[in-house]
């Protein structure tokens, strides 16, 4: 008989043929003519090259080299469709072909994933190989991993249709260098070929050595001995049944893992985008919610298993949220760094820093950025005190850590228990989705629904979201999940627990725990069966009450144990849990090895985790329950202890500050009446306070403020609640809480004043006046402040009087009073200089230079402003920075430098993302609106418009977006430039007069627009009534007088526009800038000619195209020109028109200027011109 070798088949001797398959059974040489076997790679009788498949092959290029073949150890995967058949004589070929291209798809995805390659598919089956040409010790495993999820898939494809594979590991003649069939030949591919054919629908079957290369991570049964065809002897086999751990068994249960079912859609779901969006290099957020025990974690786990198989490297950080009050700022995420940097949970800072450093130098090989990123990583490990306090110059710091590591390798984040996380951790994952959109961040977070309770918009706002929330289990899930780990219980228990776990799988499992714990178990391979016969046996009703049965069945010792774990937290260290006891490690070990064998607690083995070697609950609900069960005097002696044995342990107190206040307060809250109640209470306070300040300098004022807050509440006295107060004031302002932090400043300044410290009372005074600006109150904002400095006069110069001139000055250059804000600024800027206090040196030279802006010396305040700038970045002060180069940009704008503008837009948006400033980004942003504008560029002007409106907020980005009403309005689209001014009304009263001027003078040219002339005339004199403030150069005047101008001759009323046109002409030619020069000549010249002075006219047409034209404003040059053609028509000039005409169009046209190229059709009309079509 002779083998087929491309399909297994045994063929008579004589045959050429395969009869199962069709191939070749002999290669005949396309040289002598000489018969060789099947497999033969060159020809016995001349040493010609055979072509595989037996069809001879044309002798091979000199230059190239044969394939070399070897024997190697390689693992054979043979898989193929149960049921085909018959599913494809009832549909048409093409359906038929549609299926199997997308299963051949399907199965070239899987293979490739897990490092496997194709060798060759024959009608419905698959043969693939790992071990060639580069082998790993994990060929064997990745090979199951994969038949594993390719028999699982295939019914998706049609649920009529099922899959079988087989696995087998060996040696195998294999050709190096070969691609596609050929590449392994030997008694191996028969074998696996065999294993297949044995396997029923929708199993996967293996071989010893498979088995044995792969038991630590892969779960299996007997399958016994089986015949197979072409063996001689029987073969045992296995039943592969379940993944259990990561690659070669790391982070394997101690116990057996209860199999996985009834999520199987959710992890599909889960692995498709993390693949997706790899593959995008785009960032995802899968936010998985459900109630205790319904599966979250496992879900992760069983994610985390899948990629550790797969051979794409992926970093993987997982971090976990503490149960302390709200959260512990920004623990997870540190848990993560310190997770990449190999750096333990209690590690001190001389040997952290180090690792810290080779992190950095590893991912980050821009020096700047590594300077820039260390500093601020090192403070949210607690390894240095010093850090900005910027939340926005943090989270771009770490951001560009992740990033950086994105770059590498997909970056997965797993957050546990995010209904614990703090608000400023749920704030950095939402900007971190929004920056890093552009790199593959692949961001999973698991929480019970109390999370959106908290945060009810968590993720919605989010383009690269993904919701799952996990129900109860289905009833047939629940039994699978039970017959799969204890086969054989009786009906009338399976049917006890099954109703009262209500589709929760950890009801099942903590009661099969249970029976274990009652010695009613026996592990028997992989599953538990019971010891003898059960008898009745009473289930408690909750999970609450099952796990207090368990903790119950425990010995004295076990629970004391659990007990001193519960108060440390779900994961804590032997030391900590030593020091609880007042026992030696040594004498605990047994008790926790017990209570992990029973599994009431792991071990953390993963060596990258920062928690490695601690011990945890493997349920949260089971710490809670063991708490529950301390008496308060219990709680109060735990609590210190674990204080204690904390700040023994941490060099660094503020690094867990938090967790040391929760314990302080815990014992206190124990016993309140006791002796030692007022210490306890006072240490609380201290903690809390620490807290506080610490969670500032990370930039989670949200958290700082809670923690200031409730320090107060522990505050001795008066003046010391006060002060709390003051700084729970200061950062509920930094997180724009302006509700808080009025409540918070006034109850301050109010214990102040009660107190008599009336310097302190002005320094709370100052706090609330910057919570009056962020309400637009700035007139209260300016009296409230000229109070306090009076106030802090009166004692020696100090960095609180120096803070409030310097805010003094730039509310009232705000509020547009010029002479009174200089002095304060004058003032500021000398005290700054003394005491050394660069941040309110350039804040204040900033506001100086607005001064100067406002006053008209533009030349004056660019030069302080580039300046003011560079001292800004040199010392670190982002945002100071990007102030002064947003007011550099309006001193541009004054200066008719539009194009100058859009590059320091775009120079400034670069420092904005990379210090991840959204409001300054925003902010710049939407300050090219009116350039963009001027410079006909409208179609970005609009693009940028649609991006930003969705987030803008602030009134100065809304008044520079109005910029699109005027396009709007020149393109003909009335309603909708009424849309956007009906949308900013609130700048039409604004304390700042440049806004409420911008707004004037953009409803006037709608009003305008509309045929109401007079309305229009009036409502722009309003932009005009600021000039005794304002200086003819801003913006909002300029375009103010001319659009004043322009009503008055649409009324018409020319005496007013003679009055209006003789502002700007009586200015020294200093004070004028070339666009309101240009539109003086175009202005004036309409003046004249409606008076009948046609002499000037054509010249002064001329000087307003030239200089418009100069600068780049296409459309004032394309309107300059019509009004030009329109009085050449009038003059009865038509020739001299058409040019004009003809260019004025070209560029109406190019900008969609509707109601302009209407308006040159009519001037064409008048001379006598066919009207050209309006596009």
């Amino acid at each position: 008989m002779t083998v087929c070798s491309n399909c297994g088949a045994e063929n008579p001797s004589e045959k050429k043929f395969c009869g199962d398959c069709g191939s070749a059974l002999a290669a005949i040489c396309s040289s002598c003519g000489g018969s060789n076997a099947t497999g033969k790679r060159f020809c016995g009788d001349c040493g010609a090259p055979l072509e595989v498949g037996g069809i001879s092959a044309a002798p091979p290029l000199p230059a190239v080299a044969a394939p070399a073949a070897e024997r190697r150890l390689v693992s054979v995967l043979f898989a193929d469709l149960v049921g085909f058949t018959a599913w494809s004589e009832s549909r048409d070929a093409e359906e038929t072909r549609d299926l199997l291209s997308r299963y051949f798809e399907l199965a070239r995805t899987l293979i490739g994933r897990y490092g496997g390659t194709v060798e060759k598919f024959i009608g419905d089956a698959v043969m693939a190989v790992w071990g060639t040409p580069v082998a790993t010790e994990s060929d064997a495993e990745r090979a199951v991993r994969a038949a594993l999820e390719l028999v699982a898939s295939v019914p998706e494809l049609d649920p009529a249709l099922a899959a079988r594979a087989g696995v087998l590991t060996g040696e195998a003649a294999v050709t190096i260098g070969a691609e596609g069939e050929g590449m392994v030949a030997g008694d191996l591919v028969n074998t696996a070929s065999r294993i297949q054919s044995a396997a029923e629908p929708g199993i996967v079957l293996v071989g010893e050595v498979t088995r044995r290369a792969s038991e630590q991570a892969i779960v299996y049964e007997s399958a016994g001995e089986q015949e197979l065809k072409g063996k001689t002897e029987p073969v045992a086999l296995w039943r592969a049944l379940r993944v259990v751990s990561g690659v070669g068994g790391q982070l394997k249960s101690a116990g057996l893992e209860a199999p996985f079912v009834g999520r199987e859609r959710e992890l599909k779901l889960i692995k498709e985008l993390f693949h997706d969006y790899a593959a995008e290099r785009k960032a995802h957020l899968v936010s998985v919610t459900g109630i205790a025990g319904i599966g979250k974690s496992r879900l992760a786990w069983e994610f985390y298993k899948y990629f550790d198989g797969i051979v794409e490297q992926v970093y993987w950080q997982r971090g976990r949220c503490l149960a302390y009050g709200e959260g512990v700022a920004y623990w997870a995420l540190a848990d993560m760094v310190r997770m990449r940097c190999g750096i333990s949970e209690d590690e001190q800072p001389p040997s952290a820093r180090p690792k810290l450093q080779a992190t950095l130098e590893e991912h980050l090989l821009d020096p700047e950025e590594r300077a820039f990123v260390e500093p601020r990583l090192a403070h949210l490990l607690g390894l240095d005190e010093a850090a900005t306090g910027d939340r926005q110059d943090l989270f771009a710091a770490w951001r560009l850590f992740l990033e950086r590591l994105a770059e590498t390798y997909p970056t997965v984040l797993a957050f546990e228990d995010m209904q614990w996380a703090d608000t400023s951790l749920l704030d950095f994952v939402e900007y971190l989705l929004e920056w890093s959109r552009e790199y593959p961040i692949y961001v999973i977070t698991l929480a019970r629904p109390e999370l959106q309770e908290r945060r009810p918009g968590w993720g919605a706002g989010q383009r690269n979201f993904t919701s799952l929330f996990l129900e109860p289990l289905s009833q047939g899930s629940m039994e699978q999940l039970l017959e799969g780990l204890v086969p054989g219980l009786p009906a009338g228990l399976r049917e006890q627990i099954l109703a009262r776990a209500e589709g929760v799988p950890l009801y099942a499992v903590e009661t099969v725990r249970m029976l274990l714990d009652r010695g009613l178990l026996d592990q028997d391979g992989p599953v538990y069966t019971p010891t003898g016969k059960i008898e009745t046996l009473e289930v408690p009703e909750t999970l609450h009450a099952l796990i207090a049965a368990r903790l119950d069945g425990l010995s004295k010792e076990e629970r004391r144990l659990l007990q001193d774990g519960a108060v440390l937290g779900k994961t804590f260290t032997q030391q900590a849990l030593a020091a609880l006891a007042g026992a030696p490690v040594e004498k605990l070990e047994p008790l926790l090895s017990g209570l992990v064998r029973k599994e009431v607690l792991g071990v953390q083995s993963d060596p990258r985790s920062p928690e490695r070697g601690q011990y945890g609950f493997l349920q949260d609900l089971i710490r809670h329950v063991a708490y529950e069960t301390l008496s308060k005097r219990e709680r109060k002696t735990r609590h210190l202890a674990a204080a204690e044995h904390l700040e023994s342990a941490f060099s660094e107190l503020d690094e867990v500050a938090e967790v040391l206040a929760s314990h302080y307060l815990a014992a206190f809250k124990a016993a309140p009446e006791a002796d030692d109640a007022q210490a306890i209470r006072a240490k609380a306070r201290e903690m809390l306070a620490r807290a506080g300040e610490r969670a500032g300098s990370l930039g989670a004022p949200e958290e700082g403020r809670r923690y200031y807050h409730q320090a107060s509440t522990l505050a001795e006295d008066s003046l010391l609640e006060a002060e709390l107060l003051e700084q729970a004031g200061r950062l509920a302002l930094q997180a724009n809480e302006l509700v808080e932090a009025r409540e918070e400043g006034e109850r301050a300044l109010s214990l102040y004043t009660e107190a008599g410290d009336a310097r302190a009372a002005a320094r709370a005074s100052a706090a609330l006046a910057d919570v009056d600006v962020g309400e637009g109150r700035l007139e209260e904002a300016a009296a409230r402040l000229e109070q306090a400095v009076t106030q802090l006069e009166q004692g020696k110069a100090s960095s609180e009087l120096a803070s409030a001139l310097a805010q003094l000055g730039r509310v009232r250059g705000l509020a547009g009073h010029n002479e009174a804000a200089s002095a304060p600024l004058e003032r500021a800027l000398t005290l700054a200089e003394r005491l050394q206090l660069p941040e309110v040196f350039v804040q204040a030279l900033t506001s100086k230079a607005v001064v100067l802006l406002n006053q008209g010396r533009l030349a004056e305040a660019r030069i302080l402003l580039e300046a003011t700038a560079a001292r800004a970045q040199t010392e670190q002060l982002y945002a100071t920075a990007l102030r002064a180069y947003q007011n550099l940009g309006a001193v541009l704008e004054s200066s008719d430098r539009y194009a100058e503008v859009l590059d320091l837009v775009e120079r400034s948006l670069v420092l904005a993302r990379r210090r991840g400033n959204r409001r300054m980004e925003s902010i710049m942003r939407t300050g090219s609106v009116g350039p963009l504008f001027m410079l006909g560029r409208w179609d970005e002007a609009l693009t940028i418009a649609a991006e930003e409106e969705p987030i803008v907020a602030g009134e100065l980005s809304r008044g520079q977006m109005l910029g699109v009403a005027l396009i709007l309005c020149e393109r003909g689209d009335l309603d909708g430039a009424d849309a956007l001014l009906t949308a900013s009304d609130m700048l039409r009263d604004s304390d700042n007069w440049q806004l409420r001027a911008g707004y004037a003078v953009v409803e006037a040219r709608l009003l305008r627009a509309r045929g109401r002339a007079d309305e229009a005339l009036a409502v722009a004199e309003r932009a005009l009534a600021t000039l005794d403030e304002l200086t003819i150069t801003d913006a909002a005047v300029k375009e103010g007088l001319v659009e004043a101008s322009e009503a008055a001759l649409a009324v018409p009323d020319l005496k007013k526009a003679e009055e209006l046109l003789s502002i700007p002409e009586s200015r020294d030619a200093g004070e004028l800038t070339p666009y309101l020069s240009a539109n003086s000549a175009r202005l004036r010249a309409r003046l004249d000619a409606a008076r009948g002075d046609h002499e000037p006219v054509e010249d002064r047409f001329g000087t307003a195209t030239s200089l418009f034209r100069e600068f780049g404003l296409v459309f004032h040059v394309a309107v300059t020109q019509l009004e030009h053609a329109e009085w050449l028509v009038s003059q009865q000039r038509a020739d001299d028109a058409e040019p004009l005409l003809a260019e004025a169009r070209r560029t109406f046209e190019q900008l969609q200027a509707t109601p302009w190229l209407e308006r040159a059709a009519e001037a064409a009309a008048a001379r006598g011109e066919p009207e050209t079509a309006i596009s």
